[in-house]
């Protein structure tokens, strides 16, 4: 067990929440279209899964590699940062759940699809490489894009629109507009999570080259930009609930949470006070998915 320790903590499990959120929100989007399938919910929890952790293992590689991991950082300490892990060992376990991710993709591919549609596995198959790729690059590769400033807009895509609406059309095999608003509002707020996290880090990462929005921004425009992420997923998620739903629905309360969230970001002045915030945005993307499958569930 003593092995084992530092790996669970590498794995990062508590990021989970959020990147099941975008397969809970096409689930239910599915379930409210009549298409929901349990084999293709069980495959992409676990593609998700293994994504999740690669991406985790990747950034714990990637920072530590360019010293961006250090003892001036504010969050948690890191397991190659600490020592626990090796950077040989860490890259290693990148080809393990590289592969793990594949396997698991690809099976999900052809319990989703006929082989009549070798066009849809296809391209979905050279998605799920660009996620593989996307996982290890943003920190870990020699031309990292999230030391570019690129972070906030993969994520957008892979934990909003791709995550969200390729889920839906995995089960689907067509993409309804009802669907884009889920996507839209998990997008902005799998990025308001990025950008606290980055926000939290800014002056340690400005230091070692890692320039994230957060960082080109600065202190105070970098919290305006995050206020317009949050409002922006929390008017669309009033939109949706008028445009495709008879009356107030459960999905609506989090939007309690996400204005108490905006006031305290407007009162922060110590850029580690955004680390209890970042916890608590990421629950709450993973609540609205829960309560919106709840609301279909009910209806």
């Amino acid at each position: 067990m003593a092995n084992i320790k530092p790996w669970i903590k590498a794995f990062r499990l508590r990021t989970l929440p959020l990147s099941f959120s975008s397969i809970l929100t096409a689930s239910a989007m599915a379930l409210l279209t009549n298409n929901f399938n349990g084999a293709i919910l069980f495959f992409t929890l676990c593609t998700t899964l293994f994504l999740q952790i690669l991406s985790n293992l990747a950034n714990d590689y990637g920072d530590a590699k360019s010293g961006v991991d250090n003892e001036n950082r504010i969050g948690p300490a890191r397991a190659v940062q600490s020592g626990e892990i090796s950077l040989s060992a860490m890259k290693k376990s990148l080809y393990l759940f590289a592969i793990l991710s594949f396997l698991f993709g690809t099976s999900l591919l052809f319990i989703a699809f006929p082989l009549q549609y070798i066009l849809y596995i296809l391209g979905f198959l050279a998605l799920g490489l660009l996620a593989i790729w996307a996982a290890i690059q943003y920190t870990a590769g020699k031309n990292a894009y999230g030391y570019k400033g690129l972070g906030d807009i993969f994520v957008f895509l892979f934990f909003g629109l791709v995550g969200v609406c390729g889920t839906y059309f995995l089960y689907a095999q067509q993409l309804p507009n009802l669907v884009l608003f889920p996507a839209i509002i998990i997008g902005l707020l799998s990025v308001a999570v990025l950008n606290l996290n980055n926000m939290r880090d800014r002056v340690n990462d400005a230091q070692f080259g890692k320039n994230t929005i957060a960082v080109r921004l600065g202190f105070k425009a970098s919290k305006m930009y995050h206020i317009i992420l949050v409002y922006g997923a929390l008017v669309l998620t009033l939109v949706f609930n008028h445009l495709y739903f008879d009356g107030a629905q459960l999905f609506l309360i989090p939007i309690v949470f996400w204005l108490i969230h905006l006031f305290t970001i407007l009162k922060v002045k110590n850029e580690k006070d955004f680390d209890p915030e970042l916890k608590k945005m990421a629950i709450s993307a993973f609540i609205f998915s829960l309560l919106l499958l709840v609301d279909i569930l009910k209806n």
